[in-house]
């Protein structure tokens, strides 16, 4: 695979899993956003766990769809033969570890690098969203504490 298709394939890899990233983010705000602090300590509190909850699991699912996207790209177009390894190599990418164990072929590796980059952004933009949430939930707290 030559440059430019690489950077094609990539390019549409990262448009993709940035659209992925915005819809899904932008659902687990709709459904934390009908968030509403409840009377009681013990239902307020239990009420935060669920949103807080809700976020790391829609975040990790998330960020699931992404990598298990970039393994099928891989393991479809035999830069990798197995679906379990491209699986492995594109999380041990996406998440910046990088092993090191597996490459992919010279005709791919570029688009393995920008998946590195894409991954980085997403988790940092995840983490961005989350810190948000539960910052609001603090927030939402005093409120209530303050009104009572």
């Amino acid at each position: 695979m030559d440059v430019l298709k690489q950077l094609a394939i990539a390019t549409l890899m990262v448009s993709v899993t940035v659209l992925v990233h915005f819809i899904g983010l932008s659902g687990l705000l709709a459904l934390i956003g009908r968030y509403r602090p409840s009377a009681g300590r013990t239902r307020s509190i239990m009420s935060d766990a669920a949103a807080i909850l809700a976020a790391a699991f829609g975040l990790f699912a998330l960020h699931g769809i992404e990598i298990w996207s970039y393994a099928l790209l891989y393991w479809s177009t035999s830069a990798i033969q197995t679906f379990e390894a491209a699986l492995y190599f594109s999380t041990s990418t996406y998440a910046t570890i990088g092993y090191g164990d597996l490459v992919l072929p010279a005709n791919s590796r570029l688009i393995g690098a920008i998946e590195g980059a894409n991954g980085i952004i997403l988790l940092g933009w995840s983490t961005a969203f989350f810190f948000a949430v539960v910052d609001r939930m603090k927030l939402l707290e005093r409120e209530l504490e303050n009104a009572n």
